[in-house]
């Protein structure tokens, strides 16, 4: 469902990505790992229609990415991708209800109808409760999974999660993989998994190692 092919990407004189490939199935879990100043967020960000890549070729479904313009592209990150980053970006002065609705707006979803679907998402990863609390009011676990809420209320085709756990704590971090997995396999979305930490990665059914700009799959011993 997702292919990239050859990709390099550079900024400045300094190179991110020197010929990286990485595909992607539809419903299927790839935790993309590598030490810090690898090129793994660059190639989430290639990958994803974020930034063009300076060679090589991005396909989604069958529609070459890395060639659409910057509207079609916009279009795509918002009703087929969704994204879920370290920090969770949500918008300070909405309500979680309303951060988690707001992508629905976007594409003129009715409110009322936006709100529904909001509140149910926000209760499948558990935090109901937060609806109309403030971004600011609620734990960095809670805010976490409001974000997973948000990148799934669109139904995308594929999640991008940028470490997703890298500011939570081991026991805030289980849980949000738990339910991010375990909703993105009721969905049938496909996850892409930027993250530096074996713990995170084991919630991947595929590991691919970014390592000098360059990618390989990693074998992984049956259980």
């Amino acid at each position: 469902m997702l292919v990239a092919d050859g990709l390099h990407k550079s900024f400045g004189a300094t190179p991110a990505l020197d010929g990286a490939s990485l595909e992607v199935g539809a419903g299927e879990v790839v935790a993309v790992m590598g030490p810090s100043g690898s090129g793994k967020s660059t190639l989430l960000h290639c990958v994803a229609g974020i930034v063009r890549p300076d060679a090589g070729r991005v396909f989604f479904d069958g529609r070459e990415v890395s060639r659409m313009g910057d509207a079609e592209r916009s279009a795509l990150r918002r009703g087929q991708f969704g994204f879920v980053f370290q920090f969770g970006q949500l918008v300070p002065e909405l309500t979680c209800l309303e951060n988690v609705a707001l992508p629905l707006r976007l594409e003129r979803v009715r409110r009322r109808v936006a709100e529904r679907r909001a509140t149910e998402w926000l209760e499948r990863l558990e935090v109901g409760d937060v609806a109309g609390k403030r971004p600011g009011e609620v734990s960095g676990g809670q805010g976490q999974r409001v974000a997973v809420a948000r990148a799934l209320v669109t139904a995308p085709r594929v999640i991008f999660a940028d470490e997703p756990t890298g500011a939570l704590d081991s026991r805030g971090g289980e849980r949000v993989m738990r339910l991010l997995t375990a909703s993105t396999r009721e969905t049938r979305a496909a996850v892409v998994l930027v993250t530096h930490e074996a713990r995170v990665a084991a919630y991947s059914d595929r590991e691919v190692v970014v390592r000098d700009g360059r990618t390989r799959d990693l074998a992984r011993t049956p259980s």
